[in-house]
């Protein structure tokens, strides 16, 4: 546990936390718990937008201030970009756009337009509402305080610091990636130049910025009995069915080229202690919490952390905490025997892959890092474990160098996972990849002049996003068309309509096919 320390004043330290889907906000949560831990006596208080009603948003948030009076106020920005393969915010982008593009029913291209037109319209008001409370945000804190200080961070504003530098108000500190060490140096009145960050008309940040590596730090439990205190909303997330997010290990060691955890969090995997997180975990479940996802980028990021994963898993079993459920996105190429038995018994039960696609030869291409053929066989082991629950698994259609072979090679490859799970079990999610800022794919775009340099990331014009939404000639009108296929035929079941539509009128390559990749000589 880091020890405590003397802020130069006396700060007062209001989170806000900006709307976004009910999603428990384990960052702006960690964020104050370790700046407890370093300033025990500074005063906290998180509010939470996510759980208050959107006609009030610009209210309550004047309210909080002038009744807080925050010295230093706090911005988490979750999402912006909407180039999202199911249900957005506003409606299904995917959709809208393939309807738009694709579609040869009239009707059909004017619901498209018309849907994209109203999404276009929300996007835009969501940032413009975003913007404008943390304008109004910093204007009353300045009333109150003159030499208030307003600090803005989250996962959209990693992704999309430089577009945003234009229109945050001068002064506003820009965090990218982790905020721990920043708030340290911000508290302790130390100079922030070397941090991740920079300040708006003051520095520019710098080239590379959100690649810098972030300052490793050994994470301990999260206090709840503190967060509780400062965290009037904290009640929201223990009703219903929500899963309660706890972070097991920072970091991702892979080079998926369209990937932005890697950049964001870092290369270097920094685990949690495993008994700092059951610790943690145990002050939620003795809340009546039942629910966690463990919000790792990947949950088995390589071998070389299968022995950690192993000794967490075990120290859940012997807590006594028997009737949880846990989920994670997983690496199912990094499965042994051992550590598919203890998911079962701690009670995982629901898992995500990002496969993109079951071609080997396209995995290679896509910088994954991993083997098929390792992974069927690591899913044999998780059945025969017992595991009986739904498995998800992402493919991203029309990669670069996808064929009408590769796409036979993906659809044997879902079959055999079929048949390790069950129809039912296995559920097919048809993402397009949305290209996203510092990523490999975007480079790859701009080398092939798909993109043109100083293009908008942020923008939602059609000619941007048809590009963004990454589903190029000369598949992209079959995809298109197979998507909207089997919109019409099954949209409840989108993705195994997707899968069937396919063999239907491709057919399915040999297993065998699926599983190899031969180095060209």
């Amino acid at each position: 546990m880091p020890s405590p320390s003397t802020a130069t004043r006396p700060e007062r330290i209001l989170y806000v936390r900006l709307p976004c889907n009910p999603i428990f906000p384990i960052g702006v949560v960690y964020l104050a718990d370790h700046v407890h831990k370093l300033f025990p006596t500074l005063e906290q208080e998180i509010f939470d937008l996510g759980a208050i009603p959107p006609l009030d948003f610009h209210q309550a948030l004047e309210d909080k201030i002038i009744t807080f009076k925050p010295s230093l106020l706090v911005y988490s920005w979750r999402d912006i970009q909407i180039y999202a393969p199911v249900g957005g915010r506003a409606g299904n982008p995917l959709q809208n756009a393939f309807q738009l593009f694709y579609s040869e029913n009239l009707l059909e291209r004017v619901q498209g337009a018309l849907g994209g037109l109203r999404l276009a319209t929300d996007y835009y008001g969501e940032l413009w509402r975003n913007l404008g409370l943390i304008r109004r945000g910093y204007a009353m804190a300045r009333a109150h305080n003159r030499e208030a200080r307003v600090v803005v961070g989250g996962g959209a504003i990693s992704v999309f610091y430089e577009q945003l530098a234009s229109q945050l108000p001068k002064g506003t500190i820009v965090s990218v990636g982790e905020g721990e060490t920043l708030f340290e140096k911000l508290l302790r009145g130390e100079d922030i130049a070397s941090e991740r960050c920079y300040v708006v008309g003051r520095t520019r940040p710098r080239p590379g910025l959100v690649a810098e590596p972030p300052t490793p730090m050994i994470k301990t439990a999260c206090n709840y009995d503190y967060i509780e205190q400062i965290w009037p909303q904290f009640d929201y997330y223990l009703d219903g069915d929500f899963y309660i997010g706890v972070q097991t290990k920072r970091g991702c060691p892979h080079n998926c080229i369209y990937c932005i955890y890697t950049v964001v969090e870092g290369k270097q995997v920094r685990v949690n202690p495993a008994h700092e997180v059951v610790r943690e975990m145990r002050q939620l479940y003795d809340r009546g919490i039942r629910n966690f996802w463990f919000t790792d980028a990947q949950f088995v990021p390589s071998k070389k952390y299968i022995a950690d994963c192993v000794e967490l898993l075990g120290a859940i079993k012997a807590s006594g905490m028997q009737d949880i459920h846990w989920a994670a996105y997983i690496r199912a190429d990094n499965l042994p025997p051992e550590l598919t038995r203890l998911m079962v018994e701690t009670g995982m039960n629901y898992f995500e892959i990002g496969i993109t696609s079951g071609s080997q030869s396209l995995v290679r291409k896509m910088r994954l890092g991993y083997n098929l053929r390792t992974v069927l066989e690591n899913c044999r082991h998780l059945k025969a474990s017992g595991f009986n629950d739904l498995v998800s698994v992402n493919y991203s259609f029309n990669v670069i160098g996808e064929t009408h072979q590769t796409i036979r090679e993906t659809i044997a490859f879902h079959r055999e996972l079929e048949a390790i799970f069950g129809r039912d079990k296995v559920e097919p999610a048809i993402f397009f990849i949305g290209l996203q800022p510092h990523t490999g794919l975007e480079e790859y775009a701009l080398d092939n002049r798909i993109l043109k340099p100083g293009y908008d990331p942020m923008s939602m014009m059609p000619w941007t996003a048809s590009k963004m939404l990454w589903n190029p000639e000369p598949l992209g009108a079959f995809f298109g068309r197979v998507c909207l296929e089997a919109w019409r035929c099954d949209a409840n079941d989108f993705g195994r309509t997707v899968i069937d539509i396919l063999e239907t009128r491709l057919g399915r390559a040999a297993l065998a096919e699926a599983l190899s990749a031969p180095v060209a000589v």
